[in-house]
């Protein structure tokens, strides 16, 4: 099976020994700013030659985050993708992008990769207090050529490669909603415009094309929302009837303090589909599966949790993301690594949640496993080190991969000498460690008596 088939998410392939080093070069280089001190694996000299990398046995306690550098996604791994510039990425030389999404489908006998994210509007410096949608590049390979999709068919003179905006509400029909009254854009004396989307996942299931998104903090109401294609992949889309009038699930207090009373939802929504079936994945440990026509999540008074091994304490946890790979299921849940004292001064780095003497080094992907989708799930690992927020994909060839893009609101991305290089569309080769390891990692540099 080449990339992700439309009704199923297993890939029964093999992984192969080349390592993809193209990409954009310069100052926004994969190794660019990686620390000096960060800690290495050794390799073991004379050690046996296997058909598999090893797993490194677990930190103790439960809860500790590795830092190693072989788990970085580096220069020899990993690349930014070449995505075709719009006007306002021009000056940069490249496009400012948080929680990268990147998939490949079949489509009509060939594969078609994907990519999308959370970006911003020329002038801010964020994606907030507001942006100005969902915009979607495609390519035939994963090196490129990636072109803005062709939306210009849709609304002529509008900026090609936007799919969905709290803009295209003049666009709503009876019958036919667009962008809910939740989802526009809304005004206020603390922050003026407001609205933004976040974190959109495309899929193709069943021969059809979804987004999967969530409007953020400065949005009317703050959660996972689905849009569906009456189209191609460049839509044009519309909501499904689950949302019409809120997110998906019920509203909690969560999130800043300026979010109003009743706003907040789950975020971060992800699709994961299986045969014929398709499920809703939220942040933390949430699921639900979706209606056979796809219009909303099946009724339920609770959404089911995935039965996982938390830590103790437990941090909030964003970005989750299911993948199965050679028949086992993959939770990948993005954990800040904060970085402590121990009694004898030495720094400790570990997902703990915030307190006192606790600072943000690294957003990164923690990864557990399991035989069902539902869980239960080993202890989690750390897959890769600031690569939080991302997804996992197999393209054509069979090679495993993952998405990354680099925190610039806190943490090590977002010091002055290094917040350049964050904020990417960054793609990194991944490694799997046999039937009998069953771990997924950013590639680690060979060593320790494995074959390439």
């Amino acid at each position: 099976m080449l990339c992700s088939m439309p009704t199923n998410s297993e890939h029964r392939l093999y992984i192969d020994r080349r390592t993809l080093l193209t990409g954009v070069a310069g100052s926004l280089g994969v190794a660019a700013g990686l620390p000096a001190t960060a800690a290495q694996a050794s390799p073991t000299e004379g050690a046996p030659m296997r058909r598999h990398p090893s797993n490194w046995p677990p930190l103790e306690p439960y809860g500790l985050a590795d830092t190693r550098l072989d788990l970085w996604p580096r220069q020899d791994n990993s690349f930014i993708l070449p995505l075709e510039r719009r006007p306002r990425d021009r000056e940069r030389g490249v496009v400012w992008m948080r929680d990268t999404y990147v998939n490949c489908f079949v489509v009509d006998g060939r594969p078609l990769y994907v990519a999308t994210g959370t970006t911003r509007v020329p002038g801010l410096s964020a994606a907030g207090p507001w942006n100005d949608g969902i915009f979607v590049w495609v390519s035939p390979s994963l090196r490129g050529p990636w072109r803005l999709v062709d939306t210009t068919g849709i609304r002529p003179g509008a900026e090609r490669g936007k799919v969905w905006s709290p803009e295209f509400v003049g666009e709503n029909r009876p019958g036919r909603t667009v962008v809910a009254p939740w989802q526009e854009y809304w005004y206020d004396d603390q922050f003026g415009k407001r609205g933004q989307v976040w974190a959109p996942e495309l899929h193709y299931f069943n021969g059809t094309w979804y987004l999967v998104a969530c409007m953020g903090d400065h949005s009317r109401k703050v959660g996972s929302f689905l849009l569906v294609s009456e189209g191609g992949v460049e839509g044009p889309y519309r909501l499904v009837e689950g949302n019409l009038d809120k997110p998906f699930g019920e509203s909690f207090i969560g999130g800043p303090d300026f979010i109003e009373p009743g706003a907040y939802h789950h975020i971060d929504g992800s699709l994961y589909t299986e045969g014929d079936d398709a499920w809703l994945v939220l942040h933390n440990d949430l699921y639900a599966p979706f209606r056979n026509d796809m219009e909303d999540i099946n009724p339920t008074t609770k959404l089911p949790t995935f039965r996982q091994m938390p830590y103790s304490p437990e941090p909030y946890l964003e970005g989750a993301y299911v993948f199965k790979y050679r028949g086992k299921y993959y939770l990948v849940q993005a954990a800040w690594d904060r970085t402590s004292l121990h009694p004898d001064g030495s720094t400790r780095y570990a997902y703990d949640p915030p307190g006192p003497g606790r600072v943000q080094y690294q957003y990164d992907a923690v990864v557990a496993v399991s035989d069902t989708f539902e869980g239960p799930y080993s202890q989690r690992w750390t897959a890769g080190v600031g690569a939080g927020h991302n997804n996992f994909f197999v393209d054509h060839g069979g090679r495993l991969w993952a998405t990354f893009f680099r925190n610039p609101n806190f943490g090590y991305w977002s010091h002055p000498s290094r917040i350049a290089d964050a904020a990417v569309p960054g793609v990194v080769r991944l490694e799997w460690t046999g039937p009998e390891g069953n771990r997924l990692y950013v590639q680690r540099r060979k060593g320790d008596g494995v074959r390439g």
